[in-house]
C-alpha cells in the first residue's frame, strides 16, 4: 500500500485583492500575495520506498535544524513509539511533526506505518487541491470559497482541516486494508502538527499529547496544553462509544482508567476513544476522525513538546516545560525529558513496568545548537543512529536492527481475570509477524500499571448475532 505525490505542472493562481501571480500553491508557504519560496513538494516525487532518502527527515534519537527527537524502550517489550520531524515539508517555511504511539500485538509496525505513510497522504491531499485548481482556474486557497466567504486566514484554516480529516480517514482505510497488517486488535494514537509560518495545525487522535511553552507578560515561561487526552471517558466520546452499543468502565484495580469494551466481551478493554486501527471496535464508537484546530504562533512562545503518554503518565506540563527549558542544549531537551521521565517511573511507580517514551522539541526561533555542543551530548545526527536503552534501530538506508529487551507477557486466561478483578494485561507481538495467529501468548507475574489494551476478544471477526 504504497502513497506517492508527484507533479510536475507549475501555474499561477490570482491573489483576489490584485491580480497579481504568485505561487501555484498559495496555502504553502502563508497567505495569498506572499512571496514564493525556492521549493515546494511539487519539485520531486515521494513515495513509501525513497522516505529514507528524503532530506530533512528525521525518525529515530537525533536532531535537526530546529528540532531534536528521542524515544527509549520501556520495561513492557519492543518500543512501540514512533516519532518524526520533517522540514521543509511542501516547502522551506513548513515543518510536519509527529508522535504515534502504537498498541496491541503489532502496534509497532501499526505506528510506525502511520509515520511513514500519513504525512505522505497529508502531501497527496495538497496535491489533488492544486490539481483542481490548475483545472479550474480557480482562486487561491479553497476553490469554492470567494472572498466573501472569510478572509485567507480563515480559508487557510479550513483547507487544512479539511486536509487533516481526508489524510487520517485514507490512512485508517489503508490500515484496514493492509495485506501484512492486522489491525484489527491493534492501533496507534497519533498527534501531528504542520508549523507553516506563524500558523501552527494540529490534528489528533488517542492520549498522546502537544504542549507549549511560552513567556507571559512577566517574562516567565508557562505551559500551554495544545490538545486533548481524547480518554473514552470524555462526556462527547463516552456518549458516541455508547450509542454505538460500546461500554465504558474502569477495571477495579485502576478505577482511574477508563476503557472502552465490546458489548459482548470484556475485551479489549482500549483506554483511548479514538485511534487508527482497532477495527474490532470501530463499529462501537472508536473512530479515527482526528480533532483539528489552528492557534496563531507569537513571539512568546518559545517551543512545542510532543509526547506519548509514557510522559505524561509521570509529568505534568508544567515539568515538561520546566525540563526543556533549562536543558543544557536545546539538542539534548529531548533525551533529558524521556530520562527524566523514566527517574519518575521508577519513583512514582516501583513496582510497575515503565512505558515506551517518544518526545519531539520543536523550537519555534528556529535556531538549535552548534555541531560541537551537539556531539557532547552524545547524540546521532539525521544518518547516525542511537541504540540507547535498546531501541529499535531503523537507519535512513531503510535497514531495520532488532535492539530490544525480553519481552514480558502478563496476559492471564478468562478464570485469572476473574479471580484477579478484571486485572489488567499486557501482551506484545512479533516484529515480523505478520497476523496473530503467528503469536505466542503466556502469562508471567506483575502488571504494567497502564496498558492501551487488557486483552484480545474471544473470536476473530466474526461476532455473534444480536
Amino acid at each position: 500500500m504504497g502513497c506517492s505525490v508527484s507533479t510536475s505542472s507549475r501555474s499561477t493562481c490570482s491573489s483576489g485583492s490584485r491580480g497579481e501571480a504568485v505561487s501555484p500553491l498559495c496555502f504553502e508557504i502563508g497567505f495569498c500575495g506572499t512571496k514564493r519560496t525556492k521549493r515546494t513538494f511539487s519539485d520531486h516525487v515521494i513515495t513509501l520506498q525513497n522516505l529514507p532518502s528524503v532530506p530533512n527527515r528525521i525518525f529515530t534519537n537525533g536532531k535537526s535544524r530546529t528540532s531534536c527527537i528521542f524515544t527509549q524502550q520501556g520495561r513492557k517489550g519492543i518500543n512501540q513509539d514512533a516519532m518524526i520531524v520533517w522540514e521543509d515539508f511542501m516547502s522551506e517555511d513548513v515543518t510536519f511533526c509527529g508522535v504515534f504511539d502504537g498498541h496491541g500485538p503489532q502496534g509497532h509496525l501499526v505506528a510506525r506505518k502511520v509515520r511513514d505513510a500519513l504525512p505522505l497522504k497529508l502531501l497527496s491531499s495538497m496535491h489533488s487541491y492544486q490539481s483542481r485548481q490548475n483545472g479550474s482556474g480557480g482562486a487561491c486557497l479553497k476553490g469554492n470559497l470567494k472572498k466573501s466567504d472569510g478572509s485567507p486566514e480563515d480559508r487557510l484554516n479550513c483547507l487544512w482541516k479539511e486536509t487533516f480529516m481526508k489524510s487520517y480517514k485514507a490512512m485508517d482505510k489503508e490500515l484496514r486494508s493492509h495485506p501484512n497488517l492486522d489491525c484489527f486488535c491493534s492501533g496507534s494514537t497519533a498527534v501531528t502538527i504542520v508549523k507553516q509560518g506563524p500558523n501552527l495545525f494540529m490534528g489528533y487522535i488517542g492520549d498522546s499529547r502537544a504542549i507549549m511553552g511560552s513567556k507571559d507578560s512577566n517574562g516567565s515561561m508557562v505551559a500551554i496544553q495544545l490538545t486533548v487526552d481524547l480518554k473514552p471517558d470524555l462526556p462527547r466520546e463516552a456518549e458516541r462509544i455508547k450509542k454505538c452499543r460500546g461500554r465504558v468502565f474502569a477495571l477495579q484495580d485502576e478505577p482511574e482508567v477508563p476503557r472502552v469494551w465490546l458489548p459482548f466481551d470484556d475485551a479489549p478493554g482500549l483506554a483511548m476513544a479514538r485511534a487508527f486501527g482497532d477495527f474490532c471496535l470501530k463499529e462501537y464508537g472508536v473512530i479515527s476522525i482526528p480533532e483539528f484546530s489552528h492557534r496563531l504562533l507569537t513571539e512568546r512562545d518559545q517551543f512545542i513538546v510532543l509526547a506519548s503518554d509514557g510522559v505524561w503518565d509521570v509529568l505534568s506540563n508544567e515539568e515538561v516545560v520546566e525540563i526543556v527549558s533549562l536543558a543544557p542544549t536545546r539538542s539534548s531537551a529531548a533525551r533529558i525529558l524521556v530520562d527524566s521521565a523514566a527517574r519518575e517511573w521508577k519513583l512514582k511507580y516501583p513496582t510497575s513496568k515503565m512505558d515506551d517514551c517518544a518526545v519531539v522539541c520543536l523550537f519555534l526561533d528556529g535556531k538549535m545548537d552548534t555541531e560541537s555542543d551537539y556531539e557532547e551530548q552524545g547524540l546521532s545526527s539525521a544518518t547516525v543512529q542511537s541504540n540507547h536503552s535498546g531501541n529499535a534501530i531503523e537507519t535512513d538506508d531503510g535497514q531495520k536492527t532488532e535492539l530490544y529487551l525480553p519481552r514480558n507477557f502478563t496476559v492471564r486466561s478468562s478464570e485469572e481475570s476473574d479471580s484477579y478483578g478484571r486485572v489488567a494485561a499486557e501482551f506484545e507481538g512479533n516484529v515480523d509477524a505478520v497476523s496473530t495467529e503467528d503469536q505466542n501468548w503466556s502469562g508471567l507475574e506483575g502488571v504494567t500499571r497502564v496498558n492501551s489494551l487488557v486483552q484480545l476478544p474471544r473470536f476473530s471477526e466474526e461476532r455473534p448475532n444480536p
